[in-house]
């Protein structure tokens, strides 16, 4: 749709009328903000007629997406979101992830000044962790394993021309550690036997994390579908972000990786942007165990917003993840 039969279909389908409290609309309001969208989310679904009073509490926060799409009669099966978030995660208006207690953490657009505006206008600023859920990584377009809800990234552009860095891609989980915090994927401080390493390691080096900074890795400690027999440590690091929410770049983080004493990520290639040597190599081994994929970035530092234009995988054909890693037996993997 053009933002114009965007707007004429929303309030086609509302009656012209505010769909919380009946007064006239004034405003086809995005439910999900659009520069979440790469096409600009102007879909119906994605849409609803709000008078002016609502039209502010809605872009303020203090009104909440689920309960516009509940105002619209949207079911949770005609949700729209943008292909980069996750379908189990409620958001706010502006990408914010909210989590099982009310709080809310950074999302991609969140340091932009309109929007820190309009969030402290509604008050709601209070609400924000300075903890921040690790983006999802889209495929490369040859990735050999896209399944499910995957998703493929758009355009390389960011890479062309670009310096960039490929890297083994660990079958590990995924965490972040800050100087009182860590967390795996999802913010929820679930325990299980394979993140007490970790814990360990992480209390042994967090003074040393900057405020606000986080150091994002993989906990390699329990076998999840390969089994590595050679580690320099149960964690290898791959990215460093400061407070303001920017990746540093590769050089940068080498230097805190090397000041923390952290193993890093096994590196491929550096060098200028190849697609036709990027497609051929995946080696189905690598340092004697085998090779789950590999992930490209940038070489330069990039905002949290970026990330889905800055980084891809590539995942090797068959590759998946163990259902059972949560109730069955912890195998551990081996070091050096």
């Amino acid at each position: 749709m053009t933002r114009d039969e965007f707007r004429q279909a929303v309030f086609e389908r509302d009656g012209h009328r505010c769909v919380v409290c009946g007064a006239p609309g004034a405003d086809a309001h995005h439910i999900l903000e659009r520069r979440l969208f790469p096409d600009g989310g102007y879909y119906l679904d994605n849409g609803a007629s709000l008078c002016e009073q609502h039209h502010i509490e809605a872009e303020r926060t203090t009104l909440s997406v689920e309960e516009i799409r509940q105002a619209c009669g949207i079911p949770e099966s005609r949700k729209v979101l943008p292909p980069h978030l996750y379908d189990d995660q409620p958001y706010d208006k502006w990408g914010n992830p909210i989590m099982g207690n009310g709080m809310r953490t950074k999302g991609e657009l969140f340091d932009d000044p309109s929007v820190q505006k309009i969030l402290a206008e509604g008050g709601v600023l209070g609400l924000f962790t300075k903890y921040v859920r690790y983006p999802r990584t889209h495929h490369l377009p040859w990735s050999d394993s896209v399944v499910d809800d995957d998703r493929v990234i758009e355009s390389l552009d960011a890479f062309v021309g670009e310096p960039i860095v490929v890297t083994v891609k660990m079958d590990g989980e995924n965490t972040s550690l800050y100087n009182d915090y860590l967390h795996a994927r999802s913010l929820s401080p679930r325990k299980h036997v394979s993140r007490d390493w970790i814990k360990s390691f992480h209390a042994r080096i967090a003074h040393e994390i900057p405020e606000g900074w986080r150091i994002c890795g993989e906990n390699l400690f329990a076998e999840h579908t390969i089994h590595y027999r050679n580690l320099a440590s149960y964690f290898y690091a791959f990215s460093v972000w400061n407070d303001k929410n920017v990746c540093l770049s590769w050089d940068e983080s080498q230097e805190w990786f090397q000041l923390l004493g952290l193993a890093v990520v096994p590196v491929l290639y550096q060098g200028p942007w190849d697609e036709e040597m990027l497609r051929g190599l995946h080696k189905p081994v690598h340092d004697g165990c085998e090779c789950e994929g590999y992930v490209v970035r940038v070489r330069k530092a990039f905002h949290y917003r970026d990330y889905r234009r800055c980084v891809g995988k590539y995942v090797r054909k068959g590759q998946v993840g163990r259902h059972d890693f949560w109730t069955g037996q912890v195998v551990r993997n081996e070091l050096r």
